[in-house]
């Protein structure tokens, strides 16, 4: 019978759950080349609760097997805040505990954890086919690194180094920190959101994230309309249509920044300019607090796919832009983690506990 490690990461509208060898969760290394064993994705409103969606995935994963897995021990990383091994997904309406997830599926050790946490773990066990440089810099593997992530919000992270050559992974609520233009357009954009929500703060997650690349298309196009293209305004009316329905067939910043890679279309170029900009910005003002001279990771869904974005320049412009402090910013390495499966693989990694799986 296969000895096996459930993982799982868990957001607000999908959930994938992953089954890999036993093995897999021992050192960074046996979790770089993990054996795959199940593998799904969930639309998660589609559950009342995780517990049915994980007895649906192992009833698959037996027949498919030819036996059901031993399960030794399960992580799930959380899009949301974990507390004492327990979490409450609003979105969702889930109420998660790991006591509650032991005695309810049979699994021995069930742990929980903040979803950018998995990926900083995930980070100790990347290949370096699995990062993309943007800057070399001058790497000090006795320092702190540092991680941010752009995806459907923004993450912030920093891996502190062990005595032992591990490291111990500390998340962040940085994204939630103020957003700081730098320009006369930065400017005329957080008045723009603040005048939209009817809010005082703009936080930087507001701008940067996939609803950032929205919004800053929507400032942009409230500037000039005359500006959008044909093409993205039957694709905008029909996102507008949409807002507050349960099906959606439009991911409007997909298309912006798909439009921008393509160079076809003006005011997507522009509005991806702003957002990169700004994305630079603040990952530099995240290593100006940090000096992580083991370099930022820069994680998260949106980076990979606009990698020649990240590589024009501007990113790093604005990540090293930083007055007195700029000759400091470029001896810091940055790259752009490629592998979407970082989370799974920081899961499995966590299954144990960070102290029993050496990092």
């Amino acid at each position: 019978m296969t000895s096996a490690v459930l993982t799982g990461d868990i957001g607000g509208t999908k959930t994938i759950l992953c089954l890999v060898d036993a093995c897999s969760s021992r050192s960074p290394e046996t979790a770089r080349v993990q054996r795959l064993l199940h593998e799904e994705i969930f639309a998660s409103l589609d559950f009342p609760d995780l517990v049915p969606m994980v007895q649906k995935f192992l009833h698959c994963a037996a027949a498919l097997l030819g036996h059901a897995p031993s399960l030794e021990k399960a992580c799930f990383g959380i899009a949301g805040p974990v507390v004492d091994n327990a979490s409450e997904l609003t979105n969702l309406g889930w109420s998660l505990s790991a006591g509650r997830l032991s005695r309810e599926l049979g699994i021995a050790r069930v742990r929980l954890i903040n979803d950018f946490t998995a990926v900083g773990y995930g980070i100790a066990a990347l290949s370096a086919a699995d990062c993309v440089t943007l800057q070399a810099g001058v790497t000090d593997p006795q320092a702190p690194r540092a991680l941010i992530g752009a995806g459907t919000g923004l993450g912030e992270g920093f891996l502190a180094p062990l005595p032992d050559g591990g490291f111990r992974v500390f998340p962040s609520e940085g994204s939630h920190a103020d957003f700081a233009p730098r320009s006369h357009r930065e400017v005329q954009l957080l008045d723009y959101l603040r005048e939209q929500h009817q809010i005082t703060r703009v936080s930087a997650e507001r701008v940067i994230s996939g609803r950032g690349i929205t919004a800053i298309y929507q400032f942009l196009r409230a500037q000039a309309p005359e500006q959008e293209s044909p093409a993205l305004a039957d694709r905008y009316h029909l996102w507008e249509q949409q807002i507050g329905t349960a099906e959606k067939t439009v991911d409007l910043a997909a298309e912006i920044s798909g439009a921008a890679l393509a160079g076809t279309d003006y005011l997507c170029m522009q509005t991806m300019n702003l957002f990169i900009e700004a994305y630079g910005a603040e990952a530099g003002n995240l290593c100006l607090k940090l000096l992580p001279d083991g370099g930022l990771y820069v994680a998260g869904g949106i980076a990979p796919k606009i990698l020649p974005l990240l590589q024009a320049g501007a990113f790093m412009q604005a990540f090293r832009d930083k007055g007195r402090m700029s000759s400091r910013m470029a001896k810091i390495p940055v790259y752009v983690v490629m592998n979407s499966r970082v989370g799974l693989m920081g899961a499995a990694l966590c299954a144990d506990g960070p102290e029993s799986s050496g990092l």
